[in-house]
């Protein structure tokens, strides 16, 4: 097979896929005729010549697909006029926590945000693929270590940790941290967010804003306020705030 045959069968099964391809599916396309590095090459090739086009090949954590441009989107949008999810700061900000400082436990996102992370936060998260355990810590009572999973970096169009907004001096490049909106925490629409990596940048700047503190001895900490949960039935009751920050010891994660 040549190398224009090669790219029409590769672009074809990626239009026609259902979610992001990873290479091991693209090689058995081929009867595992191509090793990685070619089809890799093959790729590439095929990313150039869509390079102009609406429509763009990336390479996200679990594969590659083809998704339309960013400039494209309010376009799109005229075709479908129900609203994307949005989502509380809340929930942002226990996002981004995870996001930007994992493995994390649920005590080390109430150390920065200082208020108890509700349950039915922790299970949204869970519910929409976005969170996983990945270990425990060893500490008293092993408090679970969360982190993000390839479904959140694909949800969000990036391949990797590395492609989140870089955070200079609390705040990502080129963006102004907005003053804190009281209706943010009230469950008004125009106190929720979309997923995006912009908005958890933001999220992540706020919440960050003052690092980890240091374990001290002379005074004890702040006991953590409590939050409201988010509009979801639950019956589950909130987890303690844990407080102790031990050297971690982390379970095996996934490639």
């Amino acid at each position: 097979m040549d190398t224009i045959e090669a790219k029409r069968v590769l672009e074809t099964a990626l239009l026609c896929a259902q979610q992001p391809m990873a290479l091991r599916d693209i090689k058995a396309l081929f009867e595992d005729q191509l090793e990685a590095p070619q089809l890799r090459e093959l790729l590439l090739s095929l990313q150039s010549d869509w390079t102009d086009r609406g429509v763009e090949l990336v390479e996200l954590a679990s594969g590659w697909r083809f998704q339309s441009r960013a400039d494209m989107r309010h376009f799109l949008d005229r075709l479908h006029p129900e609203k994307p999810p949005r989502y509380s700061r809340a929930v942002m900000e226990t996002l981004a926590i995870i996001a930007y400082r994992q493995p994390v436990t649920r005590g080390d996102i109430e150390d920065i945000r200082g208020v108890t992370v509700a349950t039915p936060i922790v299970k949204q998260l869970e519910d929409r693929g976005w969170i996983e355990v990945i270990g425990h810590r060893e500490a008293p009572g092993r408090p679970a270590l969360y982190a993000t999973t390839k479904q959140f970096l694909d949800d969000l169009g990036l391949g990797g940790l590395q492609d989140l907004p870089l955070l200079e001096g609390g705040v990502p490049a080129g963006q102004a941290l907005p003053a804190p909106d009281p209706d943010l925490l009230s469950g008004s629409e125009q106190g929720l967010l979309p997923l995006e990596a912009a908005e958890l940048a933001l999220a992540a700047a706020a919440a960050l804003e003052a690092p980890l503190a240091e374990p001290s001895t002379e005074a004890a900490p702040t006991e953590p306020q409590p939050e409201a949960a988010e509009p979801e039935p639950t019956t589950a009751p909130a987890e303690a705030p844990t407080t102790d920050q031990p050297p971690v010891s982390e379970d095996t994660r996934h490639p």
